[in-house]
């Protein structure tokens, strides 16, 4: 049997992991449903991989989607420790924007030290490493999960977020990415059906 306190604490990395699902997201907003950390990180995975594919198919580009679908899927581990910092605080000065930045990063270090020291390397690059174009589409695939979060709830009838799906719909737009106007334009609109509707 397993008793508390009976590990190194350089292995306690994928049991801080695990508590994403206790992080809740759009923490300033009324939510029809609310949204853990945990399922915005797997939703951003699933749209990462679809935007590299989509370079790759549409545009000529040579992505690992594979790649980009597991930086996605950690792109907010820093967020066990910080939470989920509402935009408005988040970027409210240049100089709020850099001192979250260094905090984020001294979270993602305080995170990668608790791993043995043979796999630091590897996650660490996962985590803070990425490369600048698997960044590129991972920040688009987290402002479309954000659109869509917006999306489906004004199609529950909250009005609340009206303003956040206009401002994250000009923010995609402002990255110029066409793997993303081509999700926008080809995959979003079915979120705007039912089960049923998408079923037939």
């Amino acid at each position: 049997m397993i008793k508390k306190g009976q590990y190194n604490m350089e292995n306690s990395f994928f049991a801080l992991l695990f508590r994403q699902k206790y992080i809740k997201r759009w923490g300033l907003m009324r939510n029809t449903t609310d949204e853990s950390l945990a399922e915005h990180s797997a939703e951003t995975a699933f749209i990462a991989h679809a935007l590299a594919i989509i370079g790759n198919k549409k545009f000529g580009k040579n992505y690992d989607a594979n790649s980009v679908a597991v930086v996605a899927l950690y792109h907010d581990a820093a967020e066990i420790y910080t939470g989920d910092l509402p935009t408005p605080v988040k970027y409210y000065s240049e100089e709020m924007r850099k001192n979250y930045k260094k905090i984020e990063a001294a979270a993602e270090k305080a995170l990668v030290s608790r791993l043995p020291d043979e796999f630091k390397d590897i996650y660490g690059e996962i985590i803070s490493g990425a490369a600048k174009e698997e960044k590129r589409l991972v920040k688009a695939a987290d402002k479309i999960c954000a659109l869509i979060k917006c999306v489906e709830e004004g199609k529950s009838g909250n009005r609340e977020f009206a303003s956040a799906e206009k401002s994250t719909r000009e923010s995609i737009a402002a990255l110029k990415c066409p793997e993303a106007d081509y999700f926008i334009e080809n995959f979003l609109p079915a979120f705007l059906e039912t089960i049923d509707e998408n079923s037939l």
